[in-house]
């Protein structure tokens, strides 16, 4: 697969924020079967091998799960403050779950997770997440999961772009480019005003 002409762009991004521990979050909005929006601040994972697109982790007791569920799209905000751009993603999201039957999928998800801090699986093996807490000053004690197998509440999350929006703020004037995957999945480039 050849990589989107918004990679390179989106890479120098990362490269000039790399200091910065805020740029390797961004927000991901879903919709629930109601129609509303939901949005939240996630954690960027990499890229899928040498694709174009995106790696999330999440727990299957969230409520995105659900929202994916009735509809498998999403939306992704991303802002850089070292150089004042924001990048806007729409696109398919694909769950890479515990009953996974695809070998490669399954290693990735395995990988990531064994990539995980100790804090970080311990999480997946925490209450449901929005479920009832009795006492906020008791701490959430529970055993440490295994670090080499996933817990079957830990779901990887691959998403998909089909447009990606580059907004650069720095300098006058400002540029906007938006890429756009058309049907022969080749991607198409338009300078827009801001």
């Amino acid at each position: 697969m050849t990589l989107a002409p918004w990679r390179s762009p989106l890479a120098h991004a990362l490269h000039r924020s790399r200091r910065r521990r805020e740029a390797r979050y961004f927000q991901l909005a879903t919709v629930d079967g109601d129609g509303f929006p939901h949005n939240r601040t996630v954690v960027f994972r990499g890229f899928v091998n040498d694709t174009n697109s995106l790696k999330i982790i999440t727990d299957r007791r969230s409520a995105k799960i659900e929202h994916l569920r009735h509809h498998p799209h999403g939306a992704i905000c991303w802002y850089f403050s070292e150089s004042r751009e924001q990048w806007r993603f729409q696109g398919k999201i694909q769950l890479i779950t515990d009953t996974e039957t695809d070998a490669s999928l399954c290693q990735d998800r395995q990988q990531i997770w064994q990539s995980l801090s100790d804090d970080a699986r311990v999480q997946f093996a925490w209450p449901s997440p929005a479920s009832p807490r009795p006492d906020i000053t008791q701490a959430v004690e529970v055993d440490a999961p295994d670090p080499l197998t996933p817990l079957s509440t830990f779901y990887l999350l691959y998403f998909h772009p089909h447009q990606v929006s580059h907004l650069e703020l720095q300098g006058n004037p400002q540029y906007l480019t938006r890429y756009c995957l058309d049907e022969d999945q080749s991607w198409q480039k338009q300078d827009l005003f801001p």
